[in-house]
């Protein structure tokens, strides 16, 4: 059974999904039954409903236009939103039309606690998406974000700006990512960066920056990039898919990451692999960010993985055999499935529930991949990362957790986003301190 298991996850490697490596043993800390009732978004403990397999993969980007961002594509600022936000808590998702952040986005609309900021590529699919879903139209708003053009998201901090006046941003979830594992060559941003790298990591590195002053205005902010097991080496997927996410000495990245270098590390291009580079740094930034800003500002910084989503448009040129078993393999033989609505739910708590009220930790739930799951009296494997469970700080690899890395990563990223003083929370007085 474990030759079939171990032999099925490396035909699935295109990075389906991932889990921990062996070598490392984890001592999560577990949050309660009872303490876990302080949130009402999530304890969900069925296998139904619409899914997707990479863990956090919001969008998959198939066909691209020359230029993914045109001037004239640039919105007009939208005003008076405080009218419409009222007294609810201002929050802003990524990629929030299309999985995991549509049903993260579905989850914190739902509480009516929150106005949702719909950071999005496509507005118009957001609205019927929105409609779709039964929003109030005063529930929510779509604005447009190509997160593959570094001025588009400095537009959008501007036009979320003008559109919240006074009222500052209270949480902040970086969800989109592109994922092109099978590509035999790079897609570039229109800022000529490998598509991954610069979607994933670059893009919304300048976006938190950029809004880091006006969360620091807010009570309770909080930030959250998702992470994945796939950067993780300490998983099965991690640590057992090929190819393992590695930043080598970062020489790509220190050279600036600009066409024609593709990779973190200065190699050749690997798609699979590219992806997974881009989830380490996305955790990376989150360690960074809490060094570096969370005593100065009071925001709580955090990552999380959601479970692995094993039903998506990811796989539909797959075969059909593969579409049917894959989501099968992942409840019955693996246990890390998880659907759409309970992994949106994920996301939700882990910037609404006040046990998540703790900077730099790693958040996963029902065992966080750590290894294929357990059986259980219900006939479903459990402790892989899949439905059901009480969430807990995990543990990162070693390799995500090198401080001197993380340093490097930040330095290089900033480089390359051309992040200026002025830009940087109080002006980069902060950031002399870590020079």
């Amino acid at each position: 059974m474990m030759r079939f298991v171990s032999l099925l996850l490396a035909f699935v490697s295109a990075n389906a999904f991932t889990i921990p490596n062996v070598n490392t043993r984890v001592s999560p800390k577990p949050v309660t039954a009872s303490s876990a009732s302080s949130s009402s978004l999530f304890r969900r403990n069925n296998y139904a409903g619409v899914v997707t397999c990479l863990d956090a993969l919001p969008q998959t980007y198939t066909e691209l236009p020359e230029k993914l961002y045109l001037p004239k594509e640039k919105e007009i600022p939208k005003v008076l939103g405080g009218l419409q936000i009222g007294l609810r808590k201002l929050v802003v998702v990524t990629g929030a039309s299309s999985g995991l952040g549509l049903y993260c986005a579905d989850a914190l609309v739902k509480t009516g606690r929150y106005f949702v900021v719909c950071a999005v590529r496509d507005t118009d699919k957001m609205k019927k998406l929105g409609k779709e879903f039964g929003w109030s139209d005063n529930s929510y708003v779509a604005m447009k974000l190509e997160l593959g053009n570094l001025q588009s998201v400095r537009d959008f901090v501007a036009n979320l700006k003008a559109f919240k006046s006074a009222r500052p941003l209270t949480h902040l979830i970086c969800n989109a990512a592109v994922y092109r594992p099978t590509d035999p060559k790079p897609a570039w941003t229109d800022d000529g960066f490998e598509m991954s790298m610069g979607v994933n990591h670059l893009g919304h590195f300048l976006l938190v920056n950029l809004l880091l002053d006006d969360m620091s205005r807010a009570k309770g902010a909080r930030c959250c990039i998702v992470g994945s097991i796939t950067g993780n080496t300490n998983t099965v997927g991690g640590g057992l898919v090929y190819p393992q996410a590695d930043l080598g000495n970062l020489q790509g990245l220190e050279s600036g990451m600009k066409k024609p270098i593709t990779m973190a590390d200065g190699k050749p291009f690997f798609g699979a692999k590219a992806y997974k580079d881009s989830k380490v740094c996305n955790m990376m930034t989150v360690s960074e960010l809490h060094r570096r800003y969370h005593n100065a500002t009071g925001i709580i910084f955090s990552s999380m993985y959601p479970g692995c989503i094993a039903e998506t448009a990811l796989f539909r040129e797959k075969r059909s055999w593969f579409r049917k078993a894959f989501p099968w393999f992942m409840k019955y033989v693996t246990g890390g499935y998880v659907s759409m609505e309970e992994a949106g739910e994920r996301l939700a708590q882990v910037i609404d529930d006040p046990l998540c009220n703790k900077s730099n930790v790693y958040w996963s739930w029902n065992g966080g991949a750590q290894t294929v799951g357990r059986w259980s009296p219900d006939g479903k494997p459990r402790g892989a990362g899949g439905s059901g469970g009480e969430i807990f700080e995990n543990q990162q690899s070693d390799a995500v957790r090198n401080e001197e890395n993380a340093r490097k990563v930040w330095e290089y990223s900033k480089k390359a986003v051309e992040l200026s003083e002025k830009e940087m929370f109080k002006g980069g007085k902060l950031e002399k301190m870590f020079a």
